[in-house]
């Protein structure tokens, strides 16, 4: 095989086309490639912090919702304790009012039978004047005999 002149031409300019593409195309495109690298590393870097954070943020949310119930499990129980003192409180004070009720009534019948009594024993006077006057066929004075018939009320 001959080595001719256009072989010769050619492998300088191929040689001169890799000195031109080393020198000032391979340099960008390498930075372009390394900026490249840089921005998927810092784009996996940030959906890993996303990722991290999304868990913490996860984790408060339920440290939150946890508290939060247990704070309405206190105020529920502090509202039924609430509830069951109201309830005593009204039970006790119904049972005073009931109290109240029943000696009101007691001293209330008590005084109708002291009436009572009184009447009857007005009535039992008269009755007994009444009588006393038909047996003795005379009127007798209620007012001049007004001791006689005290004394008698009493002693019924």
């Amino acid at each position: 095989m001959s080595i001719n002149a256009t072989l010769i031409g050619q492998a300088i300019w191929f040689a001169i086309f890799i000195w031109i593409t080393m020198k000032y195309v391979w340099p960008p495109l390498q930075q372009a490639m390394a900026e490249r690298q840089k921005q998927i590393a810092d784009g996996l870097a940030a959906a890993e912090r996303g990722k991290q954070e999304q868990e913490l943020a996860a984790k408060h949310a339920a440290d939150a919702l946890r508290t939060a119930k247990e704070k309405a499990s206190e105020v529920i129980a502090v509202a039924e304790k609430r509830a069951q003192q109201i309830v005593e409180d009204a039970k006790g004070q119904a049972k005073v009012e009931a109290d109240k009720v029943v000696s009101g009534a007691k001293a209330e019948i008590e005084q109708e039978v002291e009436r009572a009594k009184q009447q009857l024993r007005e009535r039992v006077a008269e009755l007994a004047v009444a009588g006393a006057e038909k047996i003795l066929k005379k009127e007798v004075n209620a007012a001049a005999h007004s001791d006689m018939l005290t004394s008698l009320k009493q002693g019924l």
